[in-house]
């Protein structure tokens, strides 16, 4: 009997697998990077600790391990108190603003749009500048900001659905202008609210959490809370990564696919209010992550959504903890608010993005 030959492996002609082997690796160095971004950024400030040290305070904590303290008492208190809940606060708002963008752009199919496009960072920062200069919201507590400001944004969210779904369908263009007008109308009132106060520091508080701000950060419920708003929006956005494919190249695309744009399109509205209220109110207005990050796992791992929004919410949680760094140690010991790092090094990457779009 001759033996039966071998067939040959079937060629990879499209790269799939390449490409998944190249994403795998980018997740591997992202996940390390980000470990190493998060000991480092927990050492730096107006005091300086070493990475060593901070790696062995946090495993004490964690593990019981080393047994022997080896470090101050106020090396303790600083690592574990104050600047590892920060870091731990920008790694989940970074991610959670990236992976927001990505499925906005991809909801509205505009590359230049980002998690704030929708009026909820105007929502969120009326709710706060209620609770900042007229107490609103003071039965909550220490939460009383945190819950008003998520409020805020939640009823600016509701405020947008109801405006867009007006005409019968929820579509892109219609949600895109709700959150323009929507977004300008709090705005005016957040300015009113600042004008009618009379209050000096109260202008200034409100201004410096519109600024955005990781200082609040506490081993509290509001980490809890944004750990597990975090992981459900970036579980469930890869996996509808497809459906994410199919909406960005268009609704008749998505219909002949078999996918409903408009109750997609609703349920994504829905996740990315949520998640992007919750962050919000914990850190206030950080803008240019989700416009950003999104173009820049594009160009890392192409265009599948499955790809781009994991890849997207590590990347975003690195620039935003370096984007802390650089806020708490440039001009120490006073801070400058996080949105003013975002900023400068935002602004050029989307003039450069302009120039390609232009091209």
């Amino acid at each position: 009997m001759t033996a039966t030959a071998r067939p040959e492996s079937r060629p990879d002609l499209l790269g799939v697998a390449a490409q998944r082997r190249r994403t795998g690796l980018w997740l591997l160095a992202l996940t390390i990077g980000l470990v190493l971004t998060g000991v480092a950024a927990v050492g730096s400030g107006a005091v300086g600790i070493p990475p060593t040290t901070v790696a062995r305070i946090i495993g004490h904590h964690l593990v019981g391990l080393p047994a022997e303290v080896t470090w101050t008492p106020p090396q303790e208190a600083i690592v574990w108190q104050v600047r590892l809940p920060r870091v731990l606060l920008g790694m989940l708002v970074g991610a959670g603003l990236a992976a927001c963008g990505v499925a906005l752009q991809a909801m509205v199919r505009n590359v230049l749009a980002d998690p704030y496009l929708l009026g909820i960072n105007s929502g969120a920062s009326s709710g706060a500048a209620a609770a900042i200069l007229f107490g609103v919201g003071a039965g909550f507590g220490q939460y009383a900001l945190s819950t008003s400001a998520f409020l805020g944004a939640l009823g600016a969210s509701l405020l947008v659905f109801l405006i867009a779904r007006s005409g019968g369908r929820v579509t892109s263009i219609r949600l895109l202008l709700s959150g323009v007008a929507v977004g300008y109308a709090l705005y005016a009132t957040t300015s009113f609210l600042i004008f009618a106060s009379g209050s000096a520091e109260g202008a200034r508080s409100v201004m410096f959490w519109l600024l955005g701000s990781l200082g609040l950060a506490r081993w509290n419920a509001l980490l809890l809370v944004a750990a597990v708003v975090l992981g459900a929006t970036i579980g469930y956005l890869t996996v509808v990564g497809r459906r994410l494919d199919v909406l960005a190249i268009g609704d008749e695309t998505a219909q002949t696919l078999g996918v409903s744009p408009d109750r997609f399109r609703l349920r994504l509205l829905v996740l990315v209010s949520l998640s992007v209220g919750v962050l919000v109110s914990a850190a206030g207005s950080i803008g240019f992550v989700g416009l950003v990050v999104p173009h820049l796992a594009r160009r890392i791992v192409g265009a599948p959504h499955v790809r781009v929004v994991p890849v997207a919410a590590l990347l975003g949680a690195i620039l935003l903890v370096w984007a802390d760094v650089l806020a708490r140690v440039l001009l120490a010991p006073q801070e400058i608010p996080i949105g003013i790092i975002t900023a400068l090094l935002g602004a050029p990457f989307l003039l450069v993005l302009i120039r390609r779009l232009h091209a």
